[in-house]
């Protein structure tokens, strides 16, 4: 034990999770009566007069140290916006700040960025977040808990940036509508939560103004510092949002199998969002439509798992986190494999060749408070998977209690003609303290149809420090469980998972290395149905490095046993049942991801079941200025010896994206993608401008070829026109 002391002292874990501070900063605005043109300039006089605090709390790289470069923030506001100019000092010149690119939503490593994090309710909970990068392209999104995140959610503001040879200048306007807090009649003051976060991306710095520690994010809202005094205007007596569309699509199809076909279609159809109250919020869409929405990566799958394709579409993923409750990996190692979700939106308004089925109307219903958040959704689906329509319901529940737990319940029925198949789940999270939690929840499925029922279970313990992490994750799925809105990774298993990994530092790493993150990762699946084990593997990573650049030197080995009970068909080598040991090698290699040149490749060699793999995944990406960005994708299979035939194969997967933007609201995005595993190539072009705020036109122009089950080739084609306009009142 003594020893083991030692070694923690010499790592550097005095720089431990800290609690919040017993007196929270403060920050009393400055109220004016005239609008401010959001321009990144600051010249005008009230900016001179505006209260004024510094972010100056480093806590990457190292913890509790000041800022490397001074960062200042003001605020003021009047009867129409919330205003926050940040000035962030820094000496790399004004062509250097780090941007990829513009697109909207943008990776928060790779960029200089400024963001803020509003708690308007001060419950120590909830975060509203705004943030820009030195361009001006905005990144924001929902936070609960700093564990549930709706990082699709768009808020209606605008920011402008300047930027110069001594700092850059970020300036905000936040309409009141789009921020949540108290009901007032205009004259009391309120006090809320908020914190400041600056990412310096040269340095690969990040500091904030209220302090938190390291382990956790600018987002837990328990360590944020007071907006005091505050005096916000009553809500309007509408505040709702209109957003219609007009949409040509002309689409042509010619192939054995899709036949050959030339339409042209006109629709009509929008969204309107109905801000009943700051936690009230209703949503209704007619002829929905998600023509210009991102197209989903391909994948080819060599696990026993299925595979997890995430939400695309705008309007499912607006206060996705209140709905998603579930299991789900924590990262791609931490908490270990299985998705359990009782809902998941992709159900919705695809079939099961995930070609879209209309979704005729549609309504959905939030309210978020300090002590309860309550959602509901209703959909309904045109004629698709056989059924002439199908209605979806969800309906979800959950109450707050103590400093920061939860315990709710979610139903969901999707009904058709035919049948009704039903899910309901019961969750709970629990805060032990700063750095342990639990999650757990219990869910069953019922068949009108076929009176088949199911169950399934999970709990995970995650114990999250500076210096340490670990978890624990048992699930149980039945045979029959089918959540038929939802999804689940695997079905007749009971499975365990535990791992750990440490973040050491220390004055006796080179100054090139950030941490060295040593850990070890296991998990084991038994067959419900047979008692006996049908996978396990354990994974460990003594070598794994990350840089103070941001980049990543790592390798790692895996030993996996597998018993098939049936035959097994990776990339289509078929596989008998039978037991199947082996041993895997790999590395990564990772450069600044943030850099104008940078790179990533992963290369695996070993044993497959009675055969042999090599995989290699790669990615480049070119991006000389953030106006133009070049990114390839590369993932090389070769199986070697393998399966019942004993076969040798390759399978290639290319992913080529181009980025090209005047500025953060007009961007040309091009996507193509070639499998040989399925001879499939498709290409994706999207001209997109946001001519004001939220309201867009599209141009959008896609292709796809695959080889159908006649080994001829099918083809689709198809080309999209769509004005979209935002309305507020």
């Amino acid at each position: 034990m003594r020893y083991l002391l030692l070694f923690i002292s010499f790592c550097g874990f005095s720089q431990e999770v800290f609690k919040p501070l017993e007196q929270r900063k403060e920050f009393q605005p400055l109220k004016i009566e005239r609008n401010l043109k959001a321009d990144g300039y600051l010249d005008e006089s009230d900016w001179q007069n505006a209260p004024s605090v510094k972010i100056d709390f480093q806590v990457e790289p190292f913890q509790g140290k000041k800022a490397s470069f001074n960062s200042t923030v003001k605020l003021l506001y009047n009867q129409q916006f919330l205003y926050v100019a940040a000035i962030l000092r820094d000496s790399v010149g004004k062509n250097a700040y780090r941007a990829p690119n513009l697109k909207r939503d943008y990776e928060f490593v790779e960029n200089d960025l400024f963001g803020i994090a509003i708690d308007g309710f001060n419950d120590r909970r909830n975060a509203l977040v705004l943030q820009s990068n030195a361009y001006g392209a905005q990144r924001d999104l929902l936070a609960f808990d700093d564990r549930q995140f709706d990082i699709d959610w768009d808020g209606l503001y605008r920011v402008r940036t300047h930027r110069s040879d001594s700092s850059w200048v970020a300036e905000f306007a936040i309409p009141w509508q789009t921020l949540r807090y108290p009901k007032t009649d205009g004259n009391k003051a309120q006090d809320w939560g908020i914190n400041f976060f600056r990412v310096r991306r040269s340095s690969n710095e990040l500091s904030v103004w209220s302090p938190h520690p390291r382990s956790m994010s600018p987002l837990r809202m328990d360590y944020a510092g007071k907006l005091a005094g505050i005096i916000p205007p009553p809500p309007t007596a509408t505040n709702i949002r209109f957003i219609p569309y007009l949409l040509q699509v002309s689409n042509r199809t010619n192939g054995t199998e899709i036949g050959n076909l030339a339409t042209n279609n006109f629709k009509l159809g929008g969204e309107i969002k109905w801000a009943i109250s700051p936690t009230t919020v209703m949503d209704f869409t007619f002829n929905t439509d998600f023509a210009q929405a991102d197209v989903d990566r391909q994948v080819n799958n060599i696990s026993r798992f299925s595979v997890f394709f995430p939400e695309r579409r705008q309007f499912f993923l607006e206060n996705a986190s209140l709905f998603s409750t579930g299991l789900a990996p924590v990262d791609q190692v931490i908490g270990g494999s299985m998705y359990i979700q009782p809902f998941f939106s992709r159900t919705i308004g695809l079939d099961q060749n995930v070609n879209p089925i209309a979704i005729t109307a549609g309504s959905r219903f939030v309210y978020r408070s300090e002590q309860r958040n309550l959602g509901g959704i209703f959909m309904r689906q045109g004629e698709g998977d056989g059924d002439p329509f199908t209605n979806f319901f969800v309906g979800r529940y959950s109450e707050n209690f103590g400093k920061q737990n939860r315990i709710g319940a979610i139903v969901t029925t999707k009904s058709s003609p035919l049948v009704v198949l039903s899910t309901g789940a019961v969750d709970a999270f629990v805060r032990f303290n700063d750095k342990f939690s639990f999650s757990g929840m219990g869910t069953l499925t019922q068949d009108s149809r076929t009176g088949d029922q199911g169950v399934a279970e999970y709990s995970q313990f995650l114990y999250n420090a500076n210096f340490f992490r670990a978890y624990w994750t048992q699930t149980l799925v039945t045979e029959k469980y089918n959540p038929a809105m939802g999804f689940v990774s695997r079905r007749d298993i009971l499975s365990n998972s535990q791992g750990f990994d440490f973040n050491v530092r220390g004055k006796w790493l080179p100054s090139f290395i950030r941490s060295w993150g040593p850990g070890i990762y296991t998990e084991v699946y038994h067959s419900l149905k047979t008692g006996k084990i049908i996978e396990q593997r354990a994974l460990s990573g003594p070598l794994w490095f990350d840089l103070q650049n941001g980049g990543i030197i790592g390798g790692y080995v895996e030993a996996s046993a597998q018993n098939l009970e049936d035959t097994f068909s990776p990339v289509g080598i078929k596989i008998n049942p039978g037991s199947y040991s082996y041993f895997r090698k790999g590395f990564l290699l990772a450069s600044d991801p943030s850099a104008k040149y940078s790179g990533s490749t992963e290369y695996g060699w070993g044993g497959f079941f009675n055969g042999s793999m090599q995989t290699i995944d790669s990615k480049f990406r070119l991006a000389p200025i953030p106006h133009v960005n070049l990114g390839l994708s590369w993932n090389w299979s070769k199986f070697e010896n393998m399966g019942v035939a004993r076969e040798t194969k390759e399978v290639n997967l290319v992913i080529l994206e181009t980025r090209m933007a005047i500025n953060p609201r007009l961007q040309l995005i091009g996507f193509y993608q070639k499998n040989t595993s399925d001879d499939l190539n498709s290409m994706n072009l999207r001209l997109s401008w946001e001519y004001q705020p939220l309201s867009y036109v599209y141009l959008v122009f896609n292709t796809l070829n695959y080889k159908g089950s006649d080994n001829t080739s099918q083809k689709q084609q198809s080309f999209l026109a769509k004005l979209s306009y935002l309305k507020q009142f």
